[in-house]
């Protein structure tokens, strides 16, 4: 029995959160990051793109917040 606690609140926010992750892969110099085994990659590796996309994800929601 599965009781995963990471359900996408808004599924239609997938692909754009696939593609952010691709970008920001790409921004730290992880071309072809789609085809990568992930299993391949570091911990650090894996981290750092996740790590990234919730730093952007927390700065668009501050700026969304204060109106900007």
């Amino acid at each position: 029995m599965s009781n995963s606690n990471n359900r996408q609140v808004v599924p239609e926010a997938r692909a754009a959160l696939n593609q952010m992750k691709l970008e920001i892969a790409g921004e730290l110099g992880m071309s072809n990051y789609e085809n990568i085994d992930k299993g391949n990659l570091t911990a650090r590796q894996n981290g750092y793109v996740g790590g990234y996309m919730t730093k952007k994800l927390v700065e668009m929601a501050e700026k969304q917040m204060a109106g900007k």
